[in-house]
């Protein structure tokens, strides 16, 4: 029996930090006509990059040494908090060059929100396309559900108030 510390296979071994293929897509579709469904859909079980900062205190450092690393969570106007990600490290240190990406699936970003008591996830803030993904769309990422698919496997419209209805399947 070996006594030697092992260490967990990294969940994203062969990542190189690009946008997933078929999220870059969804994003695109939502840049041309604002469809959040595509975009959900796209997220489930891909990573994404949340951003790692340094802090001294309140405020950011401007190195690590001494400093505490966080996760950066935005207050909006109305009181609401919101954690940052990023579909790639591209995306990332366009918003800022220092931060340190944390790969995660999407799932665990949106349940890291929750545990902030976030409202919402403000997917790539800097750009290409911004998106902002909250309140029940929010809980059911965190929970791992998925967008109904319609029998053309685009995401489903289901009966609702306009065409941003959709279902999600638990």
């Amino acid at each position: 029996m070996s006594h030697r510390p092992t260490l967990a296979a990294p969940a994203f071994p062969d990542d190189d930090g690009a946008v997933d293929p078929g999220l870059a897509v969804a994003l695109d579709e939502f840049a041309r006509d604002q469809v959040l469904p595509p975009v959900l859909a796209a997220l489930h079980g891909v990573r994404i990059l949340v951003p790692v900062i340094a802090l001294l205190g309140d405020s950011a450092a401007g190195g690590d040494k001494g400093a505490d690393m966080a996760a950066v969570l935005m207050t909006g106007v109305d009181g609401r908090k919101a954690l940052l990600a990023f579909s790639s490290l591209q995306s990332m240190q366009r918003w800022d060059p220092q931060a340190r990406p944390v790969p995660v699936y999407a799932r665990q970003a949106a349940e890291a929100a929750a545990d902030e008591d976030a409202s919402a996830l403000l997917l790539d803030i800097a750009g290409p396309q911004f998106v902002v993904i909250e309140t029940e769309d929010l809980h059911h990422l965190a929970q791992g559900h998925r967008i109904a698919d319609a029998p053309d496997g685009a995401p489903a419209d289901v009966p609702g108030d306009g065409p941003a209805a959709y279902a999600w399947l638990q």
